[in-house]
Parts: structure tokens; C-alpha cells; sequence
């Protein structure tokens, strides 16, 4: 029985994940054709309407969207309503932590994004981290001249996290990418990857 239960579990290790994916990608696909199609039937006739025209218009909407977000008008809309958002509680706290968590992916080139692969030293203890921020004017006059940089320190098995402010040359950056290293605190360091470089130390601003 024992043996029989061994094999049962790395079946399920094996297709769990790949089941989990097929699912949320179906659930994507027809979610967004499902609030697409009630849209689109507004402004056509449902003679008019294919299957996939919903998929084709989300698509569409989105690349729209990500081609404007850093015109002028877009984001003077998009703060509109952040503010308006922020206005009401309860609703401000949800949209506020979803907001934060999709800005941790990288959507561009812009040194803000979370793409800097990082350990921190804590006596003998190292922490993975991600360097969020490496320009923190809010914090300048309170330094004493400092180079602080924000690190975001992920829980594992994605419980939560902790932003700690510290100067730069406090960093080793790693030759890692994003996706491993937020891998590896995720699953407690039981998912394996390349082994990564470690990179010089940015020397101390003078």
C-alpha cells in the first residue's frame, strides 16, 4: 500500500501542475470571450458575432491600453482614478495590493522594475531579494548620505513579503534572472535552476 501511495503522489506531483495550468489558461480564455461577447453584442448584431471575436477584442484592448499607459492623457486618467479608487474603503485596500504586486513584474526597460536579482546579509544568514528601487530621494535626507536601495524580500510559498531600505554596496547582485530566483523563494528552495554568478558589489558612492 505504501508503495502504491508513493506512486499515486508522483503522479500527482507530475500532472498536478501541468492540470492547474491547462485550467487557468481555459479559465482566461473563456472568461475574457464570456464578458467580451456581451460586450461586443451591444454594438452588433448577434447575427454579426463569431466565437473568438470576444478572445480577438480583449487581446486588442489590452495591447491598445499597453501601447498608451505612458501617453500624456492616459495617465493623467489612469491617477483620476487611483485617486478616485482611493476614495473608498475597502475597495482602495484591494485595488491598492493588486495594484502593488502587478507593478512587480517588469512591463519595460525602466530601472524600476523588478528585474535586479540580489542576497542580503544578515549576520551569517543570506536573504534572495529583488531590488525594487535603486533612486530613493524620500529617504535622502534621513540617510546621512547613504546609497539606499529598496530590496523586496518574498515569503516563501507566496505568504507575503518584507521591503527593507538599505545602501547599495550592502547588496551582492546575482547573475540570475527574475523568474528562477522568485522560483526558488517560492518553493523553499526546493525547485531547481542554474547556478548563478555572483557579480562584484557596486562600490560605495563617494
Amino acid at each position: 500500500m505504501k508503495k502504491l501511495g508513493r506512486l499515486l503522489m508522483k503522479g500527482l506531483v507530475a500532472l498536478l501542475p501541468l492540470g492547474l495550468t491547462a485550467y487557468t489558461v481555459y479559465w482566461l480564455i473563456t472568461t475574457t470571450e464570456s464578458l467580451m461577447h456581451n460586450l461586443l453584442l451591444w454594438i452588433m448584431p448577434p447575427a454579426v458575432y463569431r466565437p473568438g471575436m470576444g478572445l480577438a477584442a480583449g487581446l486588442f484592448i489590452l495591447l491598445t491600453v499597453g501601447a498608451g499607459v505612458n501617453a500624456y492623457v492616459v495617465r493623467r486618467l489612469q491617477g483620476w482614478v487611483d485617486r478616485l479608487i482611493d476614495r473608498i474603503p475597502g475597495v482602495k485596500t484591494v485595488y491598492g495590493a493588486i495594484r502593488d504586486l502587478m507593478q512587480l513584474f517588469p512591463t519595460s526597460s525602466d530601472a524600476r522594475d523588478l528585474r535586479s536579482v540580489v542576497v542580503v546579509r544578515i549576520g551569517s544568514i543570506r536573504l534572495l531579494g529583488f531590488i525594487t528601487r535603486d533612486e530613493l530621494p524620500e529617504l535622502d535626507a534621513q540617510a546621512g548620505g547613504a546609497d539606499l536601495v529598496a530590496v523586496y524580500l518574498p515569503m516563501s510559498y507566496q505568504i507575503g513579503g518584507y521591503t527593507i531600505y538599505l545602501p547599495k554596496d550592502q547588496c551582492e547582485i546575482l547573475d540570475m534572472p527574475v523568474e528562477t530566483a522568485m522560483r526558488m523563494v517560492i518553493t523553499a528552495g526546493m525547485s531547481s535552476g542554474p547556478v548563478p554568478t555572483r557579480a562584484a558589489a557596486p562600490a560605495p558612492a563617494a
